[in-house]
C-alpha cells in the first residue's frame, strides 16, 4: 500500500462540533468504537469523511462468558442487524469489530476466534467493506500469535503508545504478518509507561511534549508502506488517570498543540499555533498540611501576545481502571490562593494529607490551550 493511501484521521468520542473541527484539521477517517455512534457516519458523508465503524464486542473482564451459548448469540444477532442497517451507508469505510477484547486475559486465543467468527458473519453479510480487529500492542510472541489466527479479519489494528511507534514495522515483518496492519490508537506515554514520584503518582507530559511526540511518530509511520492507517488517540477529551492525559481536545472543545500537529501530519499545517509550555516546576514533592506551596510556568504564545494561565488542584484519582474503561472524575479541592499569574500561582496546600495535582491550562488571546499539571503529596 502506498503511504498516500494511508487511512489518516483520529479515534473519536466526541459531539458533533469535535467532529467539524477534525474533519477541518484535514483528516479523512476517523475511527469510532460502537454502535452507539452510528450518527457519526452522516455527520461524516456531510464533511467529506470515512468512518471505520466500531462493532462492540463485549469483554470477559467485564463478565461476558464465551460458553455462555445464549450470549454470544444474542451478541452475533445484535451485530447482525447493526450490519445489515448500516452496509450501504455512503460513509462506511470498514467495520472495527470490538476493541482489546482479550485485556486481562491469560490465553487471548479463544477471544481472537470469536472476534475472527464474527469477522467472518460481517463479510458474508457485507463482502464490499473489509474487516479490522483490534488488539493491545504486546511482546514478539503476541504479535507471532496474531500472525495467522484469524482469516476473516482482513486488516489487524494494534492500539500502541510512545516509543512502540517507531519499531512496529520491524516487529510486525518479524512476527511474519502480513495482513495490513493499522495504528488504531496512536498515543504518547501511556501512565502505565510513565515514570512515579515516590508515592506512585505517574507524572504527565505537557501538551507540548505530546505534540512533539505525534509530531516524529506521524511522520514515521506515514512514511511506512507496511502501516495501512494511524489514528491518535483520542479527539475528543478523556478522563483517565488525568482530565488531560489522552484528550487531544480539551472539554470544552479548545484545540491544542497536539491537534496542531495532527493537522500539520495531514497537509493542513497552522499558522497560529497553540502555546508552547517551555517549563514547568513546583517548589517540593511533599509539603506540610496548609503549608504555603509556589510553582510555575515558562510559556510562550505564537507571536508573542499575552497569555492567561488557570490554576486548579485536584485530588489524584483513585478510580484507575483498565483497558480504558471510565473513569471518575476526582474532585477538585478548594485552596486559599495568596498569588497567581500567568508564569506563578502562590497558595495554601490543602489540610488534608494525600495525594494532589496542580493543574494548569495556558490559553491564547484565540482560546487554543496548553495543559500541563503537577503531582503533589500533602502529608
Amino acid at each position: 500500500m502506498a503511504a498516500d493511501a494511508q487511512w489518516r484521521g483520529a479515534a473519536f468520542e466526541g459531539d458533533r462540533v469535535a467532529l467539524e473541527k477534525l474533519a477541518q484539521a484535514g483528516a479523512k477517517v476517523v475511527r469510532v468504537y460502537r454502535e452507539s455512534d452510528a450518527w457519526v457516519l452522516d455527520d461524516a458523508q456531510r464533511l467529506g469523511m470515512r468512518v471505520v465503524m466500531g462493532l462492540w464486542v463485549a469483554h470477559p473482564r467485564h463478565g461476558f462468558r464465551l460458553d455462555d451459548a445464549n450470549a454470544v448469540r444474542q451478541q452475533e444477532q445484535a451485530i447482525r442487524a447493526f450490519v445489515l442497517r448500516y452496509r450501504n451507508h455512503p460513509a462506511l469505510l470498514a467495520w472495527g469489530i470490538g476493541n482489546e477484547v482479550e485485556t486481562g486475559e491469560a490465553d487471548p486465543l479463544p477471544v481472537w476466534r470469536e472476534v475472527d467468527r464474527l469477522a467472518g458473519i460481517v463479510k458474508a453479510l457485507d463482502p464490499k467493506h473489509e474487516t479490522l480487529m483490534v488488539v493491545p500492542d504486546g511482546g514478539p510472541e503476541h504479535l507471532k500469535r496474531l500472525a495467522d489466527c484469524c482469516p476473516n479479519v482482513d486488516r489487524l489494528g494494534i492500539n500502541l503508545y510512545a516509543g512502540a511507534a517507531f519499531n512496529l514495522p520491524q516487529r510486525v515483518r518479524n512476527a511474519g504478518i502480513r495482513k495490513s496492519v493499522v495504528v488504531t490508537e496512536l498515543g504518547p506515554l501511556g501512565q502505565w509507561q510513565a515514570g512515579r514520584k515516590p508515592w506512585g503518582a505517574p507524572v504527565e507530559p505537557t501538551s507540548s511534549e505530546k505534540a512533539a511526540f505525534f509530531r516524529d511518530a506521524l511522520a514515521y509511520l506515514q512514511s511506512d508502506p507496511a502501516i495501512g492507517g494511524v489514528f491518535p488517540f483520542l479527539w475528543g477529551a478523556k478522563q483517565e488517570q488525568t482530565e488531560t492525559w489522552h484528550g487531544l481536545l480539551l472539554a470544552d472543545g479548545s484545540l491544542t498543540a497536539m491537534t496542531d500537529a495532527l493537522s500539520a501530519a495531514w497537509g493542513r499545517p497552522v499558522e497560529a499555533a497553540a502555546p508552547v509550555i517551555r517549563g514547568i516546576g513546583i517548589a517540593a514533592d511533599a509539603f506540610a498540611p496548609a503549608a504555603e506551596i509556589s510553582a510555575g510556568v515558562d510559556a510562550l504564545s505564537f507571536d508573542n501576545s499575552p497569555l492567561r494561565t488557570e490554576w486548579k488542584v485536584v485530588a489524584e484519582a483513585r478510580d484507575l481502571r483498565l483497558g480504558g474503561d471510565n473513569e471518575a472524575v476526582p474532585p477538585q479541592v478548594p485552596v486559599h490562593v495568596l498569588q497567581a499569574d500567568v508564569r506563578a500561582v502562590r497558595f495554601v496546600a490543602p489540610s488534608e494529607p494525600g495525594a494532589y495535582r496542580l493543574f494548569l491550562t495556558i490559553r491564547d488571546r484565540l482560546g487554543k490551550a496548553a495543559t500541563a499539571n503537577l503531582p503533589f503529596l500533602v502529608r
